[in-house]
């Protein structure tokens, strides 16, 4: 096994309420990635193998960082939040927050209904999402040489989850605090993939930067 180092992409649209609009950078999302890039080139980090999921904000996420060639992976996808999320209106009553904070008492709501299977027809099985995570994971552990993969907050809650053993409301509260191009390392201990590492940012560390570490 080797270790594995999760990125969350770049800031999104903000100002979207669907999967669609949703998906593609901010003009501070592509900045956040040129600084991640020239971070991880200045400090020397060295990751022979780049995996992205293939989503538009991946893409456009990996390439601001000025990485190489990327194995792209429809398995490191994010959940389609939106998609759930109106679901959820519709089935249940609750609406979709307008302002961010709104989000903080939702995702929770959203994420314990999907594990439960109380939301009717969803895109994809919350178990069905699981099982996802952990094989595309496997699958990377199993290579040779650090691994570096562009991927989303969804995604990289469920990974910490599955690493730690987190309840659903434990995994929520995980995802509403990561960080747009955070750093997120699982390394391999006893046999299992462990987090050493989590929501790190040391590209915008500095007081200058402080405005770009958004949530969302």
């Amino acid at each position: 096994m080797t270790h594995i180092t999760l990125v969350r992409h770049g800031q999104a649209n903000t100002e979207a309420r669907d999967e669609a609009s949703y998906d593609q950078l901010s003009a501070l999302g592509h900045q956040q990635a040129r600084w991640l890039g020239e971070y991880l080139t200045n400090s020397g980090a060295h990751h022979p193998r780049v995996y992205s999921g293939t989503l538009t904000r991946h893409q456009e996420t990996a390439s601001a960082m000025g990485l190489g060639e990327v194995v792209q992976d429809p398995r490191l996808n994010e959940m389609e939040y939106f998609t759930l999320a109106q679901a959820m209106e519709a089935q249940h009553g609750l609406p979709i927050p307008e302002e961010r904070e709104g989000f903080v008492d939702h995702l929770p709501k959203v994420f314990r209904a999907w594990a439960d299977n109380k939301i009717d027809n969803p895109p994809e099985s919350w178990r069905d999402f699981e099982r996802r995570t952990q094989s595309v994971l496997a699958d990377i552990a199993a290579g040779e040489g650090p691994a570096l993969v562009v991927t989303s907050g969804g995604f990289i809650s469920m990974a910490i989850r599955q690493a730690m053993g987190l309840d659903t409301d434990a995994m929520a509260r995980a995802a509403l605090s990561i960080m747009n191009t955070s750093m997120h390392r699982l390394f391999p201990i006893g046999g299992h993939l462990s987090p050493v590492l989590f929501n790190a940012v040391p590209h915008l560390d500095s007081s200058d930067r402080h405005y770009a570490q958004t949530h969302l």
